[in-house]
């Protein structure tokens, strides 16, 4: 029997599950924040201190601040003008992850009142990017820095449940000829090798539309592709993959304008920082 079959039960069934789901939501809000609080106050000082000290969620990174901050210094330095960084939420609407960039919701952390934990800097500039495109003609540029919590099990150095990402995105809209992925796209390249150095960027080309943009750069055996439309890439350094990026179609889905274009880029800043 699994854990949550096994709970439904001792609740009366599955229909406790499905009315809590059905409640609007400042009532579900109401219950959730009553919860919280019913038993944040049965813990004692001792308990908070234990789950301190076993919470993977909670413990400070094990990369130096120093490092992690040069790190960040580095990339944002890199970034042409024509880029607004911005410092974002630490929490973003709920479904910004599973609905926007189609990710399972179980990936993230959810609150109670209705967000979600930060766990990918590129989503909330893709809401930012669509707001901004809605009130202008011109192309949207832009960039953040954010520590970010994910629930999957990570191991190794740079990868526990909370680093630090560097994101950049770029949209506009669909000019012709793929003439505004090649600009962008010509554009985050030529950033991640002012930024990270002697780098190998590898290339799969999911639309032969799209080869053209390739050019020179190798491509990528491995054929991950995950969310991207058209063309995605990894980038390498040390043999160590330190980002990926690609075209998706999120400011479609979000303005509901398929001539809306839109290239994002996630760098690991733990893992630049440890190499």
């Amino acid at each position: 029997m699994g854990v949550l079959t096994r709970v439904l039960r001792s609740l009366g069934g599955e229909e406790a599950l499905e009315r809590l789901a059905a409640l609007p939501g400042s009532d579900l809000t109401s219950v959730l924040l009553a919860l919280m609080r019913r038993r944040a106050g049965a813990l004692s000082g001792p308990d908070v201190l234990r789950q301190y000290r076993s919470d993977r969620f909670v413990a400070p990174s094990e990369v130096p601040f120093e490092v992690l901050r040069a790190a960040e210094d580095r990339l944002l330095g890199a970034l042409p003008p024509s880029f607004s960084v911005l410092g974002l939420a630490p929490v973003a609407p709920l479904g910004t992850c599973s609905v926007v960039a189609e990710q399972d919701q179980n990936n993230v952390v959810s609150t109670v009142r209705g967000t979600e934990v930060a766990a990918d800097p590129t989503n909330a500039l893709a809401l930012e990017a669509a707001l901004r495109r809605q009130t202008g003609p011109d192309d949207v540029r832009l960039a953040a820095v954010q520590r970010v919590v994910r629930a999957q099990l990570f191991s190794g150095a740079g990868r526990s449940a909370h680093f630090t990402l560097f994101a950049a995105v770029s949209a506009g809209r669909d000019r012709g000829s793929l003439s505004f992925e090649r600009q962008h796209f010509a554009e985050h390249i030529a950033f991640l090798r002012e930024a990270c150095g002697d780098v190998e960027v590898r290339v799969t080309v999911l639309d032969p539309r799209f080869e053209e943009l390739r050019g020179s750069l190798p491509a990528d055996p491995s054929r991950r592709t995950g969310y991207y439309k058209g063309l995605c890439f990894k980038v390498f350094r040390d043999g160590v993959e330190i980002g990926d990026g690609g075209f998706v179609d999120w400011t479609q889905r979000l303005t509901g304008n398929r001539k809306e274009r839109l290239l994002i880029t996630g760098v690991g800043v733990d893992r630049v920082a440890t190499l």
